[in-house]
């Protein structure tokens, strides 16, 4: 994504810490498969998003890749991508220790509402294919977003044909560019959030369900943190560098939590009893199918480490089951999404 100016500091936000876990537990463990973000405007939905970008670990790639390889991970895909645009042949195969690579920190890219299939998915030159044998390859956004986070502002305002493709990127982990019976193909996992204000109109259900994790924001009451936010925003206008150092401390805390909750993740246990306890929550709330289930299992160890504890816990499953089901229950006549479990339960006992 392009910065249009400085950065506001993520710690710096007033406030919507719901929305915050939801973001940095999806930074911990791409694996919860995004959060979706539904409030009004003017509630630091955008603005949180693009502040992840000081708080974002750092990953290994392919030197000047546009495809955004892993050298560790991906190497097939790099001698498979190289073989199909003509530059060697697809018998020869390199180590990662023949490729050069660099250190740099995941990004946000953005994908504006308006984007084009093509923009999205990326273009193939028929005509520099047809001349040459070879192909030439525009690579889109989903190659930008590989490995990385994905943002899409109004994501309910998006056009049919583009979110067909992010479902489709979503389900495979694969993004193919076709044209004219000439097909490319390259990785494209990524982390999906999106932003809407839900009197704009809803979400298709079949790209609702793809979020992990769903918040719903509303504006701050208190007259005291409305003045801190006022505060601090003149303060960021005013001087965007010296607010930013103020708040530098805060930002490299949260990014070492953040780095040792991912090394720490892979540890996390959690008992059996517990996972009838996740079961018993899906069940109470009529969640269809089972993806609700692993997403609060993956959700809570997620939680677990960020807290720094290798062993899942009782509040970690509820405050999970509260960023997992509320978006899961739509297919029940509900009028609205509830915020936490109780909520859920009496709409679903009000709608039996």
């Amino acid at each position: 994504m392009k910065k249009a100016g400085p950065i506001y500091p993520f710690p710096a936000i007033v406030g919507q810490e719901r929305m915050k876990l939801a973001l940095i537990l999806n930074v911990i463990n791409p694996g919860l498969s995004g959060v979706l973000i539904r409030g009004e405007k003017g509630t630091a939905k955008s603005t949180a998003v693009r502040a992840l970008a000081d708080i974002l670990p750092e990953i290994y790639v392919v030197k000047d890749d546009p495809f955004q390889l892993s050298p560790d991970e991906e190497l097939d895909w790099f001698t498979e991508i190289r073989a199909s645009l003509g530059r060697v042949s697809g018998q020869e195969r390199v180590s990662g220790e023949e490729i050069e690579r660099e250190k740099r920190k995941v990004r946000v890219v953005e994908l504006p509402v308006g984007a084009t299939e093509d923009r999205v998915v990326g273009s193939l030159n028929l005509e520099e294919a047809l001349k040459s044998g070879e192909k030439k390859v525009e690579p889109g956004l989903l190659a930008a977003a590989h490995r990385g986070i994905l943002y899409v502002d109004e994501v309910n305002l998006l056009d049919d044909h583009v979110v067909d493709v992010l479902l489709d990127s979503a389900a495979m982990g694969v993004n193919a560019i076709e044209r004219e019976g000439i097909s490319f193909s390259h990785p494209a996992r990524f982390t999906l959030v999106g932003t809407m204000n839900p009197e704009e109109g809803e979400l298709r259900p079949q790209l609702l369900d793809r979020f992990g994790l769903c918040v719903n924001i509303e504006g701050i009451s208190r007259p005291e943190d409305r003045v801190e936010v006022m505060e601090r925003r003149a303060a960021f206008d005013h001087d965007p560098e010296a607010f930013s150092r103020r708040w530098a401390r805060e930002a490299e805390g949260l990014a070492e939590q953040i780095e040792k909750a991912r090394r720490l993740y892979p540890e996390a246990e959690i008992e059996r009893e517990s996972l009838f306890q996740i079961a018993r929550y899906c069940l109470e709330v009529g969640v269809d199918g089972h993806r609700g289930d692993i997403i609060i299992l993956k959700t809570a160890k997620t939680l677990a480490a960020f807290d720094g504890r290798a062993r899942v816990s009782a509040r970690d499953i509820e405050t999970a089951a509260e960023l997992a089901l509320p978006h899961r229950v739509r297919r029940q006549p509900l009028m609205e999404m509830a915020d936490n479990l109780e909520t859920l339960r009496r709409k679903k006992q009000n709608a039996s």
